[in-house]
């Protein structure tokens, strides 16, 4: 991809909602305000959009700066020219979710609400279809979501649908890190460097530690929502994947048992971040919500509504109500499966791997080089000697 220039590249931003990049004259007020721009080589978001007004897609695509962003927004709030390079880096991310995923399948849900909609539609009819068509006896007398809907069946269609899920991503991931480091270069890096940076990824991944720096807001409140959320998210999926057999159980144990308060608090963190949030974006008070793509609200109803309706399922159940536990589980995981068949390898919720991973890859870059270096230095000092 070396050397490629793309003259409508600035349109192709656009249509990912970075639509101000004509906008900015490079003056590195943008760079100059962020707490996470501090190389010397021109810094982001300024960087970013100096290649895409250039056309220089190749150097974009190879780019980590759009994922070392984290979206505070004061470069929007600072800037002379009153452009929105803080949607710019986002849009710079749809675009490179898009490239990263050879399904195709990204780029168009990026660029057509009514696809993403369609989709989840499809995939979640299909869950329905599947309950209809498959479920168990109906039994009225008492709740037996056992019976309605066998705990191991669903389990293992949660597995193929996590094999699935991971398929995809991984390989996404895989060709994220085919351009970051280059085909030629990444095979040469010796295999220790990549082992020795895996605490890195999971540190920012479990952490999101770099939210603390970025912004203005005080005591790092808009981190610990996105911590919170997170620890719900992944709190979900390890409930629904790993621990199915011991969390739907059709016994009602009593409300202080590790079961019910861990679904709790996985319902707690998911809702209250993914409500003020959509507040935020509905009222449009704050830089990173002036503007919001049609990817951004599915994404946040849709695990609303995943948290929402799948603590109405436990209400039910608990209530001895036994049909409204039977449908609105349904309704649970038609919601559920589409937000993550959907959201997870093609939609926003990849940030939560590409981000960690960008900046593991940085890690790798860093030492690969600092290992060349001392490469280059033995074997200048072998010669002269």
């Amino acid at each position: 991809m070396a050397g490629k220039i793309n003259p409508n590249l600035h349109l192709d931003i656009a249509g990912y909602g970075g639509k101000d990049v004509d906008l900015c004259m490079n003056c590195g007020t943008c760079t100059t305000i962020c707490p996470l721009s501090e190389d010397s080589g021109g810094g982001f978001p300024r960087r970013v959009i100096r290649l895409i007004q250039t056309g220089r897609e190749s150097k974009l695509v190879e780019s980590l700066d759009p994922w070392l962003c984290y979206y505070c927004g004061d470069c929007t709030t600072n800037c002379p020219r009153r452009a929105n390079p803080a949607e710019t880096m986002m849009a710079a991310r749809r675009y490179l979710t898009a490239r990263y995923d050879w399904t195709g399948l990204a780029g168009l849900f990026y660029k057509s609400a009514l696809a993403e909609i369609f989709a989840i539609l499809a995939v979640g009819l299909f869950v329905t279809l599947l309950f209809v068509s498959l479920h168990g006896p109906v039994i009225l007398q008492r709740v037996e979501l056992n019976t309605f809907a066998p705990v191991h069946w669903v389990e293992f269609g949660d597995w193929i649908m996590a094999a699935v899920l991971s398929f995809f991503l991984l390989t996404n991931s895989l060709r994220m890190a085919w351009w970051i480091l280059g085909r030629k270069k990444m095979l040469r890096i010796s295999p220790l460097l990549y082992i020795r940076q895996i605490p890195v990824f999971f540190e920012h991944l479990f952490t999101q530690k770099r939210w603390r720096e970025c912004g203005s807001e005080p005591g790092g409140i808009r981190w610990l929502k996105h911590l919170l959320l997170v620890s719900g998210y992944l709190s979900m999926l390890t409930l629904v994947l790993i621990l199915l057999r011991w969390f739907q159980t059709d016994k009602i144990y009593p409300f202080y048992y590790p079961q019910r308060l861990w679904g709790y608090y996985a319902t707690i963190a998911i809702l209250y971040p993914t409500a003020d949030f959509m507040i935020s974006r509905w009222r449009r008070k704050e830089p990173i919500h002036l503007f919001s793509a049609a990817s951004d609200w599915i994404f946040l109803v849709m695990l609303f509504l995943t948290a929402l309706t799948g603590i109405m399922v436990n209400i039910f159940r608990v209530n001895g109500l036994p049909m409204e536990t039977y449908v609105i589980y349904v309704i649970h995981l038609s919601i559920a499966v589409p937000m993550l068949v959907v959201e997870v390898p093609f939609g926003k919720w990849s940030h939560i791997m590409y981000r960690p991973l960008a900046i593991y890859l940085a890690g790798v870059k860093r030492a690969a080089l600092q290992a060349a270096g001392k490469s280059t230095g033995q074997t200048a000092a072998a010669v002269a000697a």
